[in-house]
């Protein structure tokens, strides 16, 4: 499948990326290539095969959750670079 120029325009002006005319060349043939490679594997015959993900054969890795009495603002704010009584004081991150 070829990607046109006109498709890569719309695609990046979405992402809100300007490219010049050697880079809209460039992606294009990469993104022609990809899928390329897809419609390929529409063809691989899996009949037969069993469904599976890595993730399916993992055990759960994660502990036991155990309570545990906190140790309190002294302790975990006690290297704070600034606090405000009990609270952590941190740069503003929104306007």
């Amino acid at each position: 499948m070829k990607i046109s120029m006109d498709e890569i325009g719309k695609m990046a002006h979405l992402a809100r990326l300007e490219i010049d005319q050697v880079q809209k060349e460039k992606m294009a043939g990469q993104l022609s290539h990809i899928l390329v490679y897809i419609d390929k594997l529409k063809d691989v015959d899996v009949e037969g095969g069993k469904p599976s993900s890595g993730v399916s054969f993992m055990n759960n890795v994660l502990r036991e959750d155990k309570l545990k009495v906190s140790p309190g603002p002294l302790v975990t704010l006690a290297n704070a670079p600034q606090r405000d009584e009990d609270f952590f004081i941190v740069p503003r991150v929104v306007k």
